[in-house]
């Protein structure tokens, strides 16, 4: 049997919309008839998913393999760094963490990694069709191509035709593209077949005269001009994304939800469900100011715990934390969220931080212990308790993901219990104050309907559920979008298949 092609999309710079383009060109070619998986070589980013055998890759590339209407597998993302300061990263190779690293210590160590990215994508063309690669931030970053293992090293180990994806939302895209396309070597230019313009907005025929310019100045056509398609929503690779959205401060009829935006924020699109829902408002702080007066106030995954505890410290936001509760505002923590809000955290064998142990936010009747093992899971639960912002939901099933270091021992007031029976989440004695270790929480519609209704109810807020469009709707829509502004016929010829 023949091994399976290979198509790429790079970008002129991160948030460039490659892993949204991926998704959507996965589900575009399954619905051409073939069998299409996706892969990127490395991912920087704290927005992890864990694979069915417990195994931790981007988000991204799980997303691309609902896309492409498969269970996501650790092949499809080999390398993933987590961030955990501004120079180390816990670096995890085929699912497993395998060290922490800062970065000159990791370009040391890529050579020994690139057989673990040509191995899984060897595998993946054995058995697919097609893979469509992801590249990551710009393949031109001249100061990091010689140890680069993510862009053209992988295009020219697959010789894979390249389409490079510029956002054009952002303004220069034109400039971006040249200057991309000429930074690269002759080689590397040689497998560049054309240039996708992404995130536009208005008339496409006021581009002709720049994308006629673009053409002759590289001789590499435009592919497509993708418009900016407001209502596919799909989760962000990393919180680029977090730093561009803004909302006003003030009242809202609705419900309005402050997250503190750690230092090491991870699994942001916890909340991408909140933000769909049309009475309710997701703002992103950053200093305790910027609080005002919300109705729910939300302590989000992180990668480093202890850390982000010290900075939401130093940033005045504890007592304000305090003085929230005690006026009705509902209090949530997720994962490291939940590990703060709790009364201690130890930390004997250093595996986070240097320090020993440091006292929680006092708010949830738990206490964490770090130590060497990390849980990745799917896990199944339900929720337990009948109070407060759990109200009438007891019995409620739920499905997510845990991602964490460190075991939680909870006091009192047990809120969800995994489907083995063991505590994974806590309540206050208020019914205010509520943690747990579950990503994905409120992806569960039945729980996120009832939690937002109990919270609308106590603060007096207006809350009708939204009518969300399927997970599989909106690819096959994403996709719709890509056939009517893509040369289909160019990226088949691309990539040697038959239409």
């Amino acid at each position: 049997m023949s091994r399976g092609r290979v198509l790429m999309i790079q970008g002129t710079a991160s948030s460039a919309g490659k892993s949204f383009l991926v998704a959507g060109l996965c589900r575009l070619f399954v619905q051409e008839g073939l069998r299409v998986a996706p892969f990127k070589a490395q991912n920087m980013s704290n927005n992890a998913f864990v694979t069915i055998d417990g195994h931790e890759i981007g988000r991204a590339q799980a997303v691309q393999a609902m896309g492409a209407r498969l269970v996501p597998h650790v092949d499809m993302n080999p390398v993933l760094l987590k961030p955990e300061a501004d120079h180390r990263s816990q670096v995890i190779v085929m699912g497993r963490p395998v060290a922490t690293l800062n970065a000159a210590a990791y370009q040391e160590a890529k050579e020994h990694i690139w057989e673990d990215v040509t191995g899984a994508l060897d595998r993946l063309r054995d058995q697919y069709d097609l893979v469509i690669v992801e590249g990551a931030g710009s393949p031109a970053e001249i100061n990091l191509k010689a140890r680069d293992i993510s862009n053209m090293r992988v295009a020219l180990y697959a010789q894979a035709p390249v389409l490079i994806a510029g956002d054009i939302d952002r303004g220069g895209v034109f400039a971006h593209l040249y200057g991309t396309y000429w930074l690269l070597d002759p080689e590397e230019r040689a497998l560049v077949k054309g240039f996708l313009i992404n995130k536009f907005r208005g008339d496409p025929s006021l581009l002709e005269p720049g994308l006629t310019d673009i053409e002759g100045l590289t001789g590499v056509p435009v592919a497509g001009v993708v418009p900016w398609l407001r209502d596919v929503h799909l989760p962000e690779e990393d919180a680029v994304a977090i730093e561009r959205r803004t909302d006003p401060r003030g009242t809202i009829p609705g419900i309005d939800i402050a997250v503190l935006h750690f230092p090491r924020i991870a699994n942001f699109d916890d909340f991408d469900p909140l933000e769909e829902e049309p009475d309710v408002r997701v703002r992103y702080v950053h200093a305790a100011d910027e609080l005002g007066d919300p109705d729910i106030i939300v302590l989000p995954g992180t990668k480093a715990t202890m850390a982000d505890l010290d900075w939401l410290r130093s940033s005045g936001f504890e007592q304000p934390l305090h003085a929230a509760r005690e006026r009705g505002v509902a209090i949530l923590g997720i994962c490291g969220g939940y590990q703060a809000l709790g009364d201690n955290i130890a930390d004997p064998m250093g595996t986070e931080s240097s320090t020993a142990e440091i006292p929680g936010l006092g708010l949830l009747p738990v206490t964490t212990v770090f130590g060497d093992d990390k849980t990745t899971a799917q896990s199944t639960a339900s929720v337990v308790a009948d109070a407060g912002v759990l109200r009438g939901l007891a019995g409620t099933e739920l499905a997510g993901y845990e991602i964490h270091t460190g075991a939680t021992q909870v006091e009192g007031g047990i809120a969800i219990r995994l489907a083995g029976g063991q505590p994974l989440g806590a309540i206050d004695e208020s019914g205010r104050v509520f943690g747990c270790y579950l990503h994905g929480l409120f992806h569960n519609d039945a729980f996120r309907r009832g939690f937002l209704a109990n919270v609308a109810g106590t603060r007096g807020k207006r809350y009708a559920p939204a009518m969300t469009e399927s997970v599989e709707a909106s690819f096959d829509r994403l996709a719709d979008a890509l056939r009517s502004s893509i040369d289909l016929p160019l990226l088949f010829r691309l990539v040697g298949l038959e239409r």
